[in-house]
């Protein structure tokens, strides 16, 4: 790899509040920033349209930021969703299994999506990766865990010869606080932009608004999102 540059990133952007919210700290601490985003089979499309929405509510509400956003990259994984079997792959009840994760979780799906986006950044001398992965305030996943992605990113340095960084700023953060990120970095007006226009609900649903954004408001990724804002609220 030749003409890397420090001052460029590669963001996984799903549409969900966590990837929003690392999308707008990218875009202020770095030059050219460039997003990835993957149709893997999901049970509904309401993300991958979330993100568009996301794109264009940041060019009219922050457009200086928005000027430093460089292309967007779709990977087509469709297939994945059919072997993974879980309730984000299939129209299937949310519980737990035998290992005590949720049949949300999606086995491998974080280590392949950096590893996609590897390849995407290698190709154009990119090697900062940045996820909004967590491993204070979420479901248990196993990949989303830092000394998951620690591994993984020594692996992709050695697989592809190349020195590449994953940068997870919402590793040590709970929900509330990163709102608290949300409105440090953009004050209401970005708050408002997670809220009305990021989606995280399992089920896809979008007919309840709520204070911090629509959903079912049942599933865990809807729980901990009105927890995490609650408490935001409540310690402001």
């Amino acid at each position: 790899m030749s003409g890397a540059s420090a001052d460029r990133a590669i963001v996984l952007f799903s549409g969900g509040q966590d990837s929003t919210v690392c999308l707008a700290l990218a875009l202020t601490r770095y030059s050219h920033v460039e997003t990835v985003g993957f149709d893997y089979g999901q049970r509904h499309r309401t993300e991958l349209d979330a993100r568009q929405a996301v794109f264009a509510a940041l060019e009219t509400g922050f457009p200086t930021l928005a000027a430093r956003r460089g292309d967007d990259h779709i990977v087509d994984l469709s297939g994945f969703g059919a072997i993974s079997q879980t309730a984000l792959t299939q129209e299937t009840e949310i519980w737990m299994n035998e290992s005590g994760l949720p049949n949300t979780f999606v086995p491998g799906r974080n280590l392949l999506f950096f590893t996609y986006a590897a390849a995407i950044g290698y190709r154009r001398g990119v090697t900062r990766l940045i996820g909004g992965m967590c491993e204070t305030d979420y479901s248990g996943y196993p990949d989303c865990r830092n000394e998951t992605l620690k591994s993984l990113e020594r692996s992709l340095g050695l697989g592809m010869d190349a020195t590449f960084t994953i940068e997870t700023p919402l590793m040590w953060r709970d929900k509330a606080e990163t709102w608290a990120v949300t409105h440090a970095l953009g004050g209401d007006h970005l708050v408002a932009l997670v809220a009305e226009h990021s989606h995280s609900c399992y089920l896809g649903k979008r007919e309840t608004r709520y204070e911090w954004g629509y959903g079912c408001g049942e599933c865990p990724a809807c729980q901990l999102r009105a927890a995490g804002y609650k408490k935001w609220r409540e310690n402001l």
